[in-house]
């Protein structure tokens, strides 16, 4: 082992979710080598390449290093970090960079300087024993004096907790949101029970608090990590779409994970169920709000269609002939069913795919409902559905959320107690409506209430657990009506012929008319495919077609690793489309003013939900705060903002609701995984005027042979047709 003490000259590479950093350091002592060995692995600079878990460092800062030597077949030698400790920087270079770092709270490289330009070696001891002084520099306001303090107080306190969580193999980002969350107590928190974090800490796995307890000493067969090892287990399952698990696949999964004995999940189940955490059903082992949502579900459906209709049949039909006249259409016969079973039924779901006629019909069900003066409330899951519903219906529509009023308390106002002052909801893409919402939706619904849910049933299933509308249709206990008829001028869209050519697992035209909607561009090479798509972004298809890059068109991709992914697509887009130098460094990422991001999780206090797509308007270099224009501007703290993403490349699975004038789909056999047909139907339909696939024919037969859906475990369909659940 060998020390080292000296300043961090630069960051090179640092991620925020592991800590994982490489640096330069410029050493100012250093132990156990000889001043001739240690000045041979010096840069021209006379500075050390040292890497390893760095985490809450920045460039400025003093650190005592220990560690050893190793040599990189590229790099030459590089010191590896076992451990570290953070010391003040004593040089005006040194204090300047240190301050400049984001790491105070209104302090930023400008205000650095000044500051330090003004107080020179003695500014830290300033700013921790006479922070009022700051007030004799030029430009520091009152109101900044206070968020400088406040920074001051919460570095300080906060180093002590990461220097704790560091050393039991906590990342940066997750050691801020403990502290946050816990504040001065959290040392003593974690060390109490470290498996809260898995619950308290959103994006703190099991496994991050499992690696902290066994550090702590905490027994592999304890029964508090049994018991959190179970949660984990359940909350894995329903992240991947289940509504329960089978007690017997629980059992082995949670053995399998904890590697303990079988006999000791069954004790630990006991005793989260005694705590109301799940509930056992059967074989079933649910998460309790999942229970009582899917129960939920089946009994206000059944509550909903149990109010009886009184109906003027002729004057239904007179009202159908008036519309057609009014909107100059002609309706099939099975949209004159749907329109019709608007005011003589209770519950109806109205499925089809693209170019069928469902917004034709929509807006036909939504002037009978009007005609027969029925209140109308529009709804859809997503702020762009929404928004996408209330462009065709020509009538407000609103998120799911605001239509229940969700409030600061975390919960829905509208409900039971007080319900939706309607006479009528209409719900669209109801596909993307997961268990929960749905059950929070339906019990706000009151019983004389008509319930109109319209889809696309061979979509993805919602992103949240549950197949709600596949369990319904299933069920054959909820009125169904299937749109199967293309229309003329839908059939002359390569895009629309080909999506149903998809769906029944054929081949789509692989070469589009020159002035077509649909091109296939082949190749197989990761690397030129990704540079083809970047092309058809930045100059093809805007030149040709007028898109917006950034606005207009959208690339899609099956997964999120590899050079097709997600994740290198986004980055090779950024720098491509905005290469915009006003930017707020985070880690190993950079956000910049004008990208396209998207939000990952529901954040109810913003009101922004996971898959919401916005653009960033402001950073702030002093403050390290982001603002996004959704809906309206929404403001990111530094530790909220690995809730963003970029999102000039977004998955399959976040499109959905979503419509965009142009879609780029890499499609290759890298993507063998999620290659399937409701994966590829669902990209090709999320567009609106223009589709382009760069790929293989191989890997378009894969996903268009692969029609397995991959099962979830849901009761709903169940509960539906059994009276007894």
């Amino acid at each position: 082992m060998d020390t080292l003490v000296g300043s961090i000259e630069r960051i090179t590479f640092q991620s925020s979710e592991t800590g994982y950093t490489v640096a330069k350091l410029r050493p100012e002592l250093r132990l156990c080598e000889t001043t001739e060995r240690l000045t041979t692995v010096a840069s021209r600079e006379g500075l050390f390449s040292i890497f390893g878990n760095l985490a809450s460092l920045s460039a400025g800062e003093r650190v005592k290093i220990d560690g050893y030597w190793m040599t990189h077949a590229r790099h030459g030698r590089q010191f590896k970090i076992v451990e570290f400790k953070a010391l003040q920087p004593s040089t005006v270079e040194g204090i300047t960079k240190y301050l400049g770092s984001g790491l105070i709270k209104g302090i930023g490289p400008v205000r650095a300087k000044i500051i330090v330009d003004h107080f020179g070696t003695d500014t830290l001891d300033i700013i921790d024993r006479h922070p009022d002084r700051l007030s004799e520099v030029k430009g520091v306001a009152l109101k900044t004096l206070d968020i400088i303090k406040k920074g001051w107080r919460e570095q300080k306190h906060i180093q002590e907790v990461m220097q704790f969580l560091i050393s039991h193999d906590v990342s940066t980002s997750f050691s801020v949101k403990i502290f946050k969350t816990y504040g001065d107590d959290a040392i003593e928190k974690v060390t109490e029970n470290p498996y809260r974090l898995s619950s308290d800490i959103w994006g703190v796995g099991f496994k991050s608090a499992d690696r902290i307890a066994r550090n702590l000493g905490v027994a592999p067969n304890s029964p508090e990590r049994i018991v959190a090892g179970i949660r984990y287990v359940l909350s894995r399952f329903t992240d991947d779409g289940h509504v329960y698990v089978p007690n017997a696949v629980l059992t082995k999964e949670s053995q399998a994970t904890l590697e303990v004995d079988a006999e000791t999940i069954p004790v630990a189940l006991s005793t989260l169920a005694a705590e109301d955490e799940v509930v056992i059903e059967g074989d079933r082992v649910y998460l309790t709000p999942y229970f009582h949502a899917e129960r939920g579900i089946s009994r206000h459906l059944k509550r909903l269609m149990a109010s009886n209709r009184s109906t003027n049949h002729s004057q239904i039909l007179e009202s159908v002939e008036q519309i057609q006249r009014e909107q100059g259409v002609q309706f099939n016969t099975r949209q004159r069913e749907a329109i019709v079973a608007t005011i003589t039924g209770s519950v109806l779901v109205l499925t089809g795919g693209p170019g069928t006629g469902k917004t034709t019909c929509t807006r036909g069900m939504l002037s009978l409902l009007m005609l027969f003066d029925q209140r109308v409330l529009l709804t859809a899951p997503t702020g762009r559905a929404a928004k996408r519903l209330t462009e065709v219906a020509g009538s407000e529509a609103k998120t799911i959320h605001r239509l229940l009023e969700f409030g600061p308390d975390g919960g829905f106002k509208k409900g039971k107690d007080d319900p939706l002052d309607t006479d009528a909801v209409i719900l669209d893409e109801v596909s993307m409506v997961d268990t929960v919402i749905m059950n929070a939706l339906l019990r706000a619904i009151p019983s004389h209430a008509r319930l109109i849910m319209v889809g696309d049933a061979d979509q993805l299933p919602s992103v949240g657990a549950g197949n709600v509308l596949h369990d319904i249709v299933a069920s054959d206990h909820i009125p169904v009506v299937h749109l199967n008829e293309i229309f003329r001028q839908a059939s002359e869209s390569d895009i629309v012929m080909n999506a149903h050519m998809i769906n029944h697992g054929e081949i789509p035209s692989m070469f589009s008319r020159k002035e077509g909607d649909f091109f296939f561009i082949e190749e197989d090479d990761p690397s030129t495919v990704q540079s083809m798509v970047v092309d058809l972004c930045l100059r093809r298809l805007p030149a040709r077609y007028r898109f917006d890059a950034i606005e207009d068109i959208q690339v899609l991709s099956p997964m999120y690793r590899g050079e097709v992914g997600v994740d290198q697509l986004n980055d090779a887009l950024q720098e491509a489309l905005n290469p915009n130098t006003e930017a707020l460094k985070r880690g190993d990422r950079e956000i910049r003013v004008g990208d396209k991001v998207l939000q990952t999780r529901n954040n109810y206090d913003k009101m922004v939900f996971n898959g919401d797509i916005g653009r960033v308007v402001g950073v702030d270099q002093e403050s390290q705060t982001v603002n996004v224009l959704f809906s309206e501007i929404v403001a990111y703290e530094p530790t909220e903002l690995d809730e963003l993403v970029l999102a000039y490349a977004v998955s399959v699975h976040k499109s959905q609701g979503a419509e965009y004038p142009a879609v780029v789909l890499p499609l290759l056999t890298t993507h063998y995984m999620m290659l399937q047909r409701n994966l590829l139907y669902t990209a090709v339909t999320r567009a609106r005027a223009l589709v382009v696939i760069v790929g293989t024919r191989k890997a378009l037969g894969i996903a268009i042979n692969n029609d397995t859906v991959r099962d979830r475990f849901t009761g709903l369909r169940d509960r539906l047709v059994d009276d007894e659940r």
